[in-house]
Parts: C-alpha cells; sequence; structure tokens
C-alpha cells in the first residue's frame, strides 16, 4: 500500500491528524535538509513535503520563493533532490526514514525533466505522491494516469475561490490527500485564518472520502489546535522556511535544533 494511504487508514482508526512539514530542497543545502527531514520526523512530523526549488514559483510567497532562490543559487539540481531522498529511504546516516514523502513542483520541472523520467526516478527515490499547483485538472489525466500505474499519488488543490463544482470534480480526480488552500493568494504566514474555513472544509468532506489536509497560513499551535478538528492533516511551509532563513548563519547542529523545537510545538498542539 502507498505510504500515504496506510498513514490516513492509522491516523483515522486512531483519531489523530498528520502533521506535514514543508522543507525547501537544499535550502541552504541538502545535508542540511536531509538533517532537517530526520529531525522533524523525530520531533512528530508524520509526512515530509519536499518543495523543488523553480525560478517562477505559482503560488509561493516571498519566504518560501527566496527559499528556492537560495538553493538555486548554490546550484542545486532534480538528481541530487532525488538521492537525498534515496539515501534517507536506505537509511544513511540513521535510521530509514519511512514516513511519506511528497514532492512540490512546477509541472514546467516535469516536463523539462520528462513526465515518465520524472515519476520513475521519484518512484525509485522512495516519494509517495505528487503535488503540482500549477497542473490545472483538465489536464491532470494523463500524469494522474502515469503516476497510479507506479502507486504515486497525485494531490490537487483546491482554494476558497474554487467553484464549488470544480471542487467536487478536483475531489474526484484526486489521489492520496485533498490540498485545502486556506486562504486565496499566495503562502504565508498569517495572524489570522478565515472563519468561514472550518464551515467549507465541512462541506468539502461531503464531496469526498478522501483526507483533506489543510495549508498556506498555518504558523502557529493556536491553527493547528483550531483546524485539527476538520482536518485529516495540517500543513506548515512558511513559518519554518522563515525560521531557517533567520538561523542560517548558526552552526547546522543548532539551526536543526530550533527548526525542529519549533516542529515538536506544533505536533504537541495535535489532538491526543
Amino acid at each position: 500500500m502507498n505510504r500515504i494511504d496506510a498513514l490516513f487508514a492509522r491516523l483515522r482508526s486512531e483519531g489523530h491528524r498528520a502533521l506535514m512539514p514543508f522543507l525547501t530542497a537544499g535550502d541552504p543545502d541538502l545535508a542540511t535538509t536531509s538533517a532537517l527531514i530526520r529531525e522533524a520526523v523525530r520531533r512528530g512530523a508524520h509526512m515530509i513535503e519536499v518543495g523543488i526549488p523553480y525560478s517562477d514559483p505559482i503560488a509561493d510567497g516571498p519566504v518560501i520563493a527566496a527559499s528556492y532562490q537560495r538553493a538555486l543559487d548554490s546550484g542545486i539540481k532534480l538528481g541530487p533532490i532525488f538521492e537525498m531522498i534515496a539515501a534517507l529511504r536506505r537509511g544513511e546516516g540513521g535510521d530509514a526514514v519511512e514516513v511519506p514523502m511528497v514532492t512540490m513542483s512546477s509541472y514546467a520541472i516535469i516536463h523539462r525533466r520528462g513526465v515518465q523520467r520524472y515519476l520513475d526516478e521519484a518512484k525509485a527515490a522512495g516519494i509517495d505522491g505528487l503535488i503540482v499547483p500549477d497542473l490545472p485538472v483538465e489536464e491532470a489525466g494523463p500524469l494522474a494516469e502515469l503516476a497510479n500505474g507506479l502507486d504515486l499519488r497525485l494531490i490537487q488543490l483546491i482554494t476558497p475561490r474554487t467553484p464549488r463544482d470544480r471542487a467536487a470534480a478536483i475531489a474526484r480526480t484526486t489521489t492520496g490527500f485533498i490540498y485545502y488552500v486556506s486562504v486565496a493568494g499566495i503562502t504565508g504566514e498569517r495572524t489570522e485564518l478565515p472563519p468561514d474555513l472550518s464551515e467549507t472544509v465541512t462541506w468539502l468532506r461531503s464531496q469526498t472520502e478522501l483526507p483533506i489536509c489543510i495549508g498556506f497560513g498555518i504558523s502557529r499551535p493556536e491553527h493547528i489546535r483550531a483546524l485539527a478538528p476538520v482536518a485529516d492533516g495540517l500543513i506548515v511551509g512558511s513559518a519554518l522556511v522563515r525560521r531557517l532563513a533567520d538561523a542560517s548563519e548558526i552552526p547546522r547542529e543548532q539551526l536543526v535544533d530550533r527548526v525542529g523545537a519549533f516542529i515538536e510545538e506544533l505536533a504537541e498542539a495535535l489532538p491526543s
């Protein structure tokens, strides 16, 4: 069974929620990214979203866009990113990382690599699913079919501005889980989340049996506590990436510990 499916089946049976940190691959370098993934799992993360740096990010706010640029400036390439993930799966440098991992990637990267080649390499590395924010549902069929053939999940996004008939169509074609964007616009930390978010997610749940994970704007333990009753998982990105950038001048071990402590704080906010 795909690791994503197995995770949510287990969490649902236990009445628990998933915490999914987002980390930009190669910011500040791949060795640090690898250490952060291990630390995130140790501190309570259930799944990891790995951002594939791209020069023209589609839905990413300034914090994540800056992290992509730092990684690109350092010469990051797709092949070494996949090899880093494969090394984590093999247990090089520690225990094998078993939690699900998904990539967040522009379709331009997948197309340039070659769709089948990208999927084959992702599967071989130990990736479990793909998030492709700039791929419309009308054009997702061929990628979804190829991914399904490799037991990879194609996770699609629904936003507050998505018309309900279109949201229902996206829910029907998504696999793994639905990524519900909590706020219209780009990624980034918010002090408050929309008051009608819970109502919208409750409606969406009536349209699908897939797990629903909420992302964009979640940056505080109180956000986790507020959304956990209606979500199957919570995705945290900009708040982590900003802490990483703010601590970029300190030694790696301290940086990893500082980011890990924040992940643990978020994990502790999940209902037990």
